[in-house]
């Protein structure tokens, strides 16, 4: 590859005895696998910048599923998150190595990645707001083309007291029945601006993210969950903010 790309690591691995094995976002060629040769070495300048919400300058070659790091160089010092924001931010990479397919440019959701992380960093309350836009932001750029602001079935607008069921592939239609697929015409309305005026529009974006995002999650269940199981059993009263349950 020629030139200089702006990446992120989402997830790394010894390889050898002091090499890495990389899973990086890239800006214009979206997830890549880089194998760093020599990166765990004593000697290595890249053990301090190849880490997580670290934003980097990456160069890189060769051919197949698995390319070479030829060079990075960090651009600032890594992003502080910290507690519950460094779980959430462990958890929107976890879900970016697990949905994007390799080498398939998402220009966009990088910069929508970039405005993630930087929104995790300079908050002090909960993120939940920041994860519910990421997640849409993120089902828009994989070609989630819902509309919440139209009756699947009628092709009328939504209103805010009535209940409309989710139908994947179809929408949402107009219904008296109210169970977990069961959203207000409100929370349409929410998931539309991404905007959560209230606890009750912010647990219907994340009962329907959670919804959406499974079928390009499977069954296999995300390591990041159980950190924040750990880390909620000393704080119990963030349970209510975590990005993904086990339903």
């Amino acid at each position: 590859m020629d030139g200089w790309q702006r990446a992120f690591v989402l997830h790394g691995r010894p390889y050898s005895e002091t090499s890495l094995l990389l899973d990086l976002f890239t800006e214009s060629h979206g997830r890549i696998k880089l194998l760093a040769k020599g990166a765990r070495g004593r000697r290595s300048h890249l053990k301090g910048c190849l880490q997580p919400f670290t934003p980097l300058l990456v160069r890189w070659g060769g051919k197949g599923g698995v390319k070479t790091l030829r060079a990075a160089e960090a651009v600032s010092l890594s992003l502080p998150l910290s507690g519950l924001t460094l779980y959430s931010g462990l958890y929107v990479n976890e879900v970016l190595d697990r949905v994007l397919e390799a080498e398939t440019p998402y220009s966009a959701l990088f910069f929508d990645y970039l405005d993630c992380i930087q929104s995790l960093a300079g908050i002090s309350g909960s993120p939940e707001r920041i994860l519910r836009r990421f997640e849409l932001a993120l089902l828009g750029h994989l070609g989630y083309g819902i509309d919440f602001l139209h009756c699947a079935g009628s092709g009328e607008p939504v209103t805010e007291q009535m209940t409309y069921r989710y139908r994947a592939e179809k929408g949402f239609i107009a219904s008296l029945v109210v169970d977990h697929f069961s959203f207000t015409g409100r929370d349409l309305q929410a998931l539309a601006n991404r905007e959560f005026p209230d606890v009750g529009t912010l647990k219907a974006a994340k009962r329907f993210t959670r919804i959406a995002l499974k079928p390009y999650l499977g069954g296999k269940p995300l390591k990041s969950r159980e950190l924040f199981r750990q880390f909620t059993i000393k704080k119990p009263t963030l349970d209510s903010v975590l990005p993904v349950d086990d339903q």
